[in-house]
């Protein structure tokens, strides 16, 4: 299949971002690796920042689709148990960050949330604060359906989701560095077995 030369930019600004951080890599280098003139590259991006607000837009577009849509969540729930919901949620979470894409575009929010306000955007409102409310509402649903034990839904879903945050933080640092990710990934299954042992009904 053939690439566009957009894409070839965008490809290339993606992997020299992850790698030496947006400041560290010039114009020049981008279209030298592209294999295109500088002037070339100002016929699909009006400059550097709009490449990385074109990854960041990906990633946002990308991310929404590891959660299912809310208003299918009563079916979803009523078919499965508690640990398997959790479960399906972990691998979709899972399978994001084994997409070589997906690490790279982590790896440039994490390096550049204190220098754009966008990535600021999305580490607090995209990646916490709709997917804290979105397990909130699960939980929720979870309690009315007597599935697990009426706790707080908010707090539930905060001592569930920021330590798989900080995880997914862990293994995306070691897959950089090509370290072995076994014990993260152990980690993460045994998050899950320890949280429903919490939640589970007596």
């Amino acid at each position: 299949m053939t690439i566009s030369t957009k894409d070839k930019i965008f490809y290339t600004s993606l992997d020299l971002f992850s790698q030496r951080g947006f400041s560290g890599v010039s114009i020049r280098e981008i279209t030298r690796e592209v294999g295109i003139k500088e002037s070339s590259l100002y016929n699909h991006y009006r400059n550097k920042d709009a490449i990385l607000e074109d990854i960041f837009t990906f990633f946002r577009n990308d991310f929404s689709k590891t959660l299912p849509p809310v208003d299918a969540l009563d079916d979803i729930l009523k078919v499965n148990s508690v640990e398997s919901f959790l479960k399906a949620g972990h691998r979709n979470f899972k399978k994001y960050m084994e997409d070589e894409n997906g690490q790279k575009m982590w790896r440039i929010l994490q390096v550049e949330q204190y220098r754009s306000s966008l990535a600021r955007e999305i580490i607090l409102n995209d990646l916490f604060k709709t997917t804290i409310q979105f397990l909130e509402i699960v939980f929720s649903k979870l309690i009315e359906m007597k599935k697990i034990r009426p706790l707080n839904p908010k707090m539930l879903a905060i001592e569930y989701q920021y330590p798989v945050f900080t995880l997914l933080t862990e293994y995306n640092i070691l897959k950089f560095d090509e370290k072995d990710t076994s014990e993260i990934e152990s980690l993460l299954d045994q998050h899950i077995i320890f949280f429903l042992e919490t939640i589970k009904l007596s």
